[in-house]
């Protein structure tokens, strides 16, 4: 059986004032391209298909398109788990509608007799395919509830709902059906990034409470997709085939550089998946550049690319953002980088909220808030200010 791993479409991100929507549109047909190249016979999506829990119309619209091109017609099964940025009420509700298409969403943790596995008919074999969607911290599930086995950490809870599942694969599967772990969360050890700029993963499930240590992933599996980390890679001391497929698109300038990737999963009963990636090349580029600005305007590899510029000046430059955005038709944010002087070091806590940001946006950009800005500055302000406690 041949499998491909996707994930992380995160479909509606925007990247400062761009839109990405057609470029994520443009790659997801470049994973339906893939799976029909390959001639794969089931589809694994391990989570953050929507980058909002309710995502806009034209967000819904590129995502299940997306799917549906995927499930070619209903005769390749698609099997969709919810990430940490999905809503796995909405996956619920939408469920039954797409259902007839062979595609299947899981928002919610389940009982592995009750939906949490799938038994599904794939290329003329069959596959069990295990879902664990996104756990949040102080949920409590169901079907572990009434049971000594739901104690304990965030990464002991997480081992014990995988080790449940595991051990239902293995006691259905047998010889006759690949096994498959479909999950969202993040195991210790995993890379992520090393650019220290931003990333598209949401950090408020990314630090030490959300951290699962390797134990987590079971070894009687045939393979295990695993989604929330967007730096391609295998999963940290998995004793069992087991990957990270990676983000669709570079979402942030953390992921600048990085080649985006399915997974191609070839699989059999009863054995270790292999497994080989292949590289996806829709999407413009991100790029961080830095420099004088006669050494950033000489480059030619900067046109086509979102960028992120750190200008060397020898103090603020009013105008540097009007000069970039007219040179660079894709700039997502520029800075003048200078030696600052004492006093601009200095704490500014006596001054009022508006005059701290007006005197940030003067630091980083080298000129004066436009009015506008202040204003809306003003307006959140004053929203949050009279907001109820």
């Amino acid at each position: 059986m041949r499998i491909l791993h996707t994930s992380d479409w995160h479909v509606g991100k925007r990247l400062g004032r761009y839109s990405r929507i057609d470029e994520t549109a443009a790659a997801i047909e470049e994973v339906a391209t893939i799976a029909d190249a390959e001639s794969v016979d089931l589809v694994v999506h391990s989570g953050d298909l929507f980058d909002r829990p309710v995502p806009p119309m034209d967000a819904l619209a590129v995502g299940l398109r997306g799917l549906v091109r995927l499930a070619a017609g209903g005769s390749r099964p698609v099997v969709v788990v919810a990430g940490n940025h999905d809503s796995a009420q909405f996956f619920e509700a939408l469920a039954p509608f797409l259902a007839g298409w062979g595609i299947h969403l899981v928002g919610d943790i389940k009982a592995p007799d009750r939906g949490g596995v799938l038994d599904l008919e794939a290329g003329g074999g069959r596959a069990l395919v295990a879902c664990l969607p996104f756990l949040r911290e102080g949920r409590v599930v169901d079907f572990m509830a009434e049971t000594d086995r739901w104690y304990g950490q965030y990464a002991d809870r997480v081992r014990r709902l995988a080790e449940a599942y595991a051990g239902y694969l293995t006691e259905q599967a047998g010889s006759e059906a690949v096994s498959v772990l479909a999950a969202h969360f993040m195991v210790t050890g995993a890379r992520v990034g090393g650019h220290g700029a931003p990333r598209g993963e949401r950090e408020l499930h990314m630090g030490e409470a959300y951290a699962v240590g390797e134990g987590a992933i079971p070894p009687s599996l045939s393979y295990v997709a695993m989604g929330h980390i967007h730096a391609p890679q295998p999963v940290p001391g998995a004793n069992v085939p087991a990957e990270y497929a990676g983000s669709l698109l570079e979402l942030d300038f953390g992921e600048a550089g990085e080649e985006k990737r399915v997974v191609v999963v070839e699989a059999e009963p009863g054995r270790p998946a292999l497994v080989r990636s292949v590289p996806l090349s829709a999407g413009r580029r991100l790029i961080q550049a830095s420099g004088t600005w006669e050494e950033i305007s000489a480059r030619d590899d900067l046109t086509d690319a979102y960028l992120d510029l750190r200008v060397q000046t020898d103090g603020p430059e009013p105008g540097l953002d009007a000069l970039a955005r007219e040179a660079f038709p894709y700039l997502v944010k520029v800075a003048a980088v200078y030696e600052r002087e004492a006093a601009e070091t200095a704490t500014y806590s006596h001054l009022p909220w508006e005059d701290i940001y007006a005197e940030y946006y003067r630091q980083e950009r080298g000129e004066e808030a436009p009015d506008e800005l202040l204003a809306a500055f003003r307006d959140v302000e004053d929203e949050v200010s009279h907001a109820s406690p």
